[in-house]
């Protein structure tokens, strides 16, 4: 066992086996090598990695290629979900050396972690030959490195640096059209998202463009949406049989995933349907939720009201052996056995045919059109083809159970529970459910009770009762967002003044008043080789743009002309350089916050969670809304409660019309 056998990681748990003597990234690890005048060898990855698996078994399974490494490096290996700081910068270096980047991303680097060499996966004996020749130069002329490495380490810092010179005062709407319709000519007008594979969903760039097609009226743009997250539905990437999204598709119809399944995917992507739901009323999308909320429940949810990471791409087959996307995928004969005299119809349904085939006479079920359509065809009911379709996922599910599941990432991350936490309240607002309400305030607590020290600071991490890593701007970011959307659900304003307390604290800790922007990691933590500002919106949204949004929001309830203030300039130094919208889309959908249609709505009165409620459930992406059952000392609701009636006070721009007691009136108004 190496020194990964005292870590709580699944990633670094699985690693503690090989020969390799792993260490984790800390720093005694790192003054090892500047003691021992080594070369670091810097391996991150994840659980749910295929490919990390893979060279894992090639590689670092290997007694030849652990001699190599032992005995010049000093090897780290990092979970890049537990330390995404030391992921983004060394991801940097991998992309300006490489023009590429992604996982396992292996590195090395200089004594002091200036890295000189990397790339992603590398076959066992491209990898010794690499390593020895890199041993080879560092004894023969260590000076020609540390001068690659110094230029290298300018290259890192300049990377992704904001330029704060933007003399633009005001937010100018008139930026994001010309940006969208440069957008429109990467779209995939048959299977939805953008024309290239793999497809990732990017769940933040359909909210944006939802949004903004809703509400410039763009009836094309809201088509394409439709049609993007129909397609997204219809299998393949979604598992119609148990719920829940892999995390992207190899091939340009959604159909063939990389099988491993994030909870940070279906959190934004609950979160989108949601969305998507309350303005179409679609019940394609009332089932993803419920589905994949009931997957989540199932499959990541701790005994603590925690949520788990992930569920690996890989599992054992019937051979017994690990393959990828083995517990999802049919063949022909086990599929008459189950279905029997129905198969016929289901394949039809199902595409058991060249469209549906995946490889080696494997199946990846998957929609290519409407149950109407099909039970036309078939001159039956569409009712009783609903019906059927129920039974056979129920069936299919039963036999399913009996094969071994894939490997569980059982860490729980701060972050993802929050984006998770808001997902179960964006579904209880569109769907009404009470109990997605009462598992979001039951995570919430799991966060409070867990994830907040008496300190004042997040931890990033959990697991087997244990925090060990100290919070990243991403943590703070998404737990005000969910406490914001908690508090807009219950008006219970405890919410409000824990986002605020963290918000507060990431001001004190975080904030860099020189850049306009918050840094990743906090001013109390050991500083890497270079600060990182997370200000792209990728799979998940840059933790700077997620913050902003924050702040604005927070500015109204609390009539705090600060957080207006550093929200407004984020906003000014990114959106006038965005060249590429998919890279920015929270960015931009901040900025319509600043446009003539944002309005801001105070309920206030005995029937406020009542109308909160109805309003909650209805698609209104520019508006604001709070509201009190009681007197309330929150600024914006503050000497606005009555005991005799309620009221609704809608306000712009900060100024407000007189108080209504006509809830269909202001129904009417929130709409123009």
């Amino acid at each position: 066992m190496n020194e990964l056998h005292l870590e709580t990681s699944p990633y670094l748990l699985q690693h503690a086996g090989n020969p390799v003597h792993w260490k984790a990234w800390n720093p005694k690890s790192l003054a090892t090598a500047k003691e021992n005048n080594k070369l670091i060898i810097i391996s991150i990855g994840y659980s749910a990695c295929h490919w990390c698996h893979v060279m894992e078994h090639e590689s670092f399974e290997n007694q030849e290629v652990a001699q190599v490494m032992n005995a010049h490096f000093i090897p780290i290996k990092v979970d890049r979900e537990e330390r995404p700081d030391v992921d983004a910068v060394y991801m940097k270096a991998i992309q300006i050396m490489t023009g590429r980047g992604g996982w396992p991303l292996n590195i090395v680097t200089l004594p002091d972690g200036r890295p000189v060499w990397g790339g992603t996966y590398f076959k066992k004996e491209e990898w010794i030959e690499s390593l020895n020749q890199l041993q080879e130069l560092y004894q023969s002329a260590p000076e020609k490195m540390i001068d690659y490495a110094e230029k290298l380490h300018q290259g890192i810092q300049e990377i992704g640096l904001i330029q704060n010179d933007n003399t633009e005062t005001e937010v100018n709407q008139n930026r994001l059209k010309p940006l969208v319709e440069k957008w429109k000519k990467s779209f995939d007008l048959e299977f939805g998202g953008m024309a290239r594979a793999p497809k990732f969903m990017m769940p933040n760039n359909y909210q944006f463009l939802l949004r903004y097609g809703y509400q410039t009226k763009d009836t094309d743009l809201l088509d394409f949406v439709n049609l993007t997250l129909t397609k997204m539905a219809y299998g393949g990437l979604f598992d119609t049989v148990d719920g829940g999204f892999s995390r992207y598709s190899v091939d340009m119809k959604w159909h063939v995933p990389h099988f491993e399944k994030m909870l940070y995917d279906n959190g934004q992507l609950v979160s989108l349907y949601s969305d998507a739901y309350k303005l179409t009323k679609n019940p394609l999308y009332k089932e993803v939720i419920e589905k994949t909320l009931r997957f989540i429940e199932k499959e990541l949810m701790n005994p603590e009201g925690g949520f788990y990471s992930a569920l690996d791409a890989d599992s054992l087959n019937s051979d017994n052996q690990l393959q990828e996307g083995a517990f999802y995928v049919w063949k022909i004969p086990e599929l008459k056995t189950i279905l029997k005299e129905d198969f016929d119809l289901f394949s039809q349904v199902f595409n058991c045919n060249t469209f549906g085939l995946w490889e080696d006479e494997n199946y990846v079920l998957i929609l290519n059109q409407t149950l109407e359509s099909i039970a036309e065809q078939n001159k039956i009911p569409v009712s009783v083809l609903q019906t059927k379709k129920i039974f056979w996922e129920k069936l299919l599910y039963s036999e399913r159970e009996k094969r071994q599941k894939p490997r569980l990432d059982d860490k729980c991350l701060t972050s993802w529970n929050a984006i998770m936490l808001k997902g179960y309240v964006d579904a209880y607002k569109a769907l009404g459910n009470q109990k997605y309400l009462d598992i979001a305030l039951q995570n919430a607590h799991f966060i409070i009770k867990n994830l907040w020290s008496s300190e004042g600071n997040l931890f990033h991490n959990y697991k087997n009762g244990k925090s060990s890593i100290n919070g990243y701007l991403e943590d703070y970011c998404f737990v005000i967002a969910a406490f914001i959307s908690l508090y807009e659900a219950t008006l219970n304003e405890k919410w409000l003044h824990d986002a605020k307390l963290l918000m507060d604290y990431s001001l004190d800790h975080f904030y860099d008043n020189k850049k306009s922007l918050f840094a990743f990691t906090s001013n109390l933590d050991e500083a890497l080789i270079t600060t990182h500002y997370e200000t792209e919106d990728n799979v998940i949204p840059a933790s700077n743009s997620v913050m902003a949004k924050n702040l604005l929001q927070l500015s109204i309830y609390y009539n705090n002309s600060y957080y207006e203030q550093v929200s407004h300039q984020m906003l000014l130094v990114i959106l006038p350089g965005i060249d590429y919208p998919s890279a920015f889309s929270n960015w931009m959908d901040l900025a319509l916050n600043y446009s003539e249609q944002n309005k801001e709505l105070a309920v206030c009165g005995e029937r406020a969670l009542e109308y909160c409620t109805k309003i909650n459930s209805l698609y209104i992406p520019n508006v604001v809304i709070a509201g009190s059952q009681n007197k309330s000392t929150l600024p914006f609701l503050d000497s606005r409660y009555s005991n005799l009636e309620t009221l609704f006070f809608l306000c712009q721009n900060k100024t407000c019309l007189i108080p209504n007691t006509d809830y269909q009136q202001i129904i009417n108004d929130l709409m123009k």
